[in-house]
């Protein structure tokens, strides 16, 4: 639990570091890095390669000029993953014609989450893999990446399914920059968040 109260307690920082923004546009969400000189530099998800359900290398050029939405989750999940899986799907059929944008899913656990069973697990939803992107990859930089996000995940006997994870889903900008979040468990909190996607889209 503590690691969720850092993660809320963070968001509320950023949330309100932004307040003097005009309402239409987003902002810039992320721990900065202080650079050489003192200057802040905004949050940038770092460099990643994994393999996603058609057994394709998924990476930074991947999402070139394009916005994504992302999560984390395992096919296994008895708890929040149905409900952040059904509001993804939300987001896909609301812009699956859209060219800009795309949706990745990082499984968490990559033992049992093969190529092989993203596949399924895709064609199931009745996804396009053009569209979304199911990866995996090693264990270890999966869960490196998460907080990159503002994610939690961690191992966890305690928990259900052996994982401590969140259900944020993340919207990140052709920059690389986390420009909107939401509880990917409350359909409301994500009405909110497709109207980000929106604003983020029209963006110039």
């Amino acid at each position: 639990m503590k690691y969720l109260f850092v993660l809320f307690a963070s968001f509320s920082i950023f949330i309100g570091c932004q307040s003097s923004l005009s309402p239409d546009v987003l902002p810039v969400l992320g721990p900065p890095e202080i650079g050489p000189n003192g200057d802040s530099i905004p949050h940038r998800i770092p460099d990643f390669s994994f393999i996603d359900q058609d057994s394709q290398v998924v990476n930074n050029e991947t999402f070139e000029g394009k916005a994504y939405v992302t999560d984390f989750f395992f096919i296994a999940c008895p708890t929040i993953c149905p409900k952040t899986a059904k509001q993804m799907l939300r987001i896909y059929d609301r812009f699956k014609d859209e060219p800009n944008l795309k949706l990745l899913g990082h499984t968490l656990a990559p033992k049992y989450d093969t190529v092989a069973a993203l596949n399924r697990y895709a064609k199931n939803l009745g996804v396009s893999s053009d569209k979304y992107h199911f990866v995996t990859g090693k264990q270890a930089t999966i869960y490196k990446m998460a907080p990159e996000y503002m994610n939690v995940a961690l191992e966890d006997s305690d928990a259900p399914g052996g994982i401590n994870h969140s259900g944020y889903l993340i919207l990140v900008d052709k920059k690389r920059h986390i420009r909107s979040f939401c509880n990917g468990t409350d359909p409301e909190d994500v009405d909110r968040f497709m109207n980000d996607i929106e604003k983020l889209l029209h963006e110039e």
